[in-house]
């Protein structure tokens, strides 16, 4: 990718790519329990918000906003979560992720519950075209 960046592959091994935006690479987080967007800066080395300029953060916070609708569409969530962790993978992502009440994590965090359900190909499949149509 450009300008020295690289996915972690941690990332990539469980995520499925979406596509670009102007700042981030979007990937769909491979966990059918919701829908979760992972946002990562094409940006070499950065691991903390304020690793990116100014200008970078104003785009990131434009596009994790607009992440937020998309996901938040998907299943007419009850509330959308948008974090910024990276204590497992420092490279700098955001998470994305509709929640619904009752969900398996609800109301607390969904890290740390239960384990990752992969989407069957084909509803993964639809749900990259449905969010690429979107973005």
């Amino acid at each position: 990718m450009a300008d020295g960046f690289s996915l972690d592959p941690r990332l990539a091994g469980t995520s499925v790519e979406v596509g670009d935006w102007p700042l981030c690479h979007v990937r769909l987080a491979d966990d059918a329990r919701w829908p979760w967007l992972l946002l990562i800066p094409r940006r070499a080395g950065a691991v903390e918000l304020f690793d990116l300029s100014s200008e970078d953060r104003a785009v990131l916070v434009e596009e994790a906003s607009r992440a937020a609708e998309i996901v938040r569409d998907l299943i007419q969530a009850d509330k959308t979560n948008v974090a910024t962790l990276g204590n497992q993978v420092p490279q700098m992502h955001v998470h994305v992720i509709g929640r619904l009440k009752g969900d398996a994590g609800w109301p607390g965090p969904i890290w740390g519950v239960g384990e990752a359900e992969p989407y069957m190909h084909a509803e993964r499949e639809r749900l990259v075209v449905t969010i690429r149509d979107r973005m």
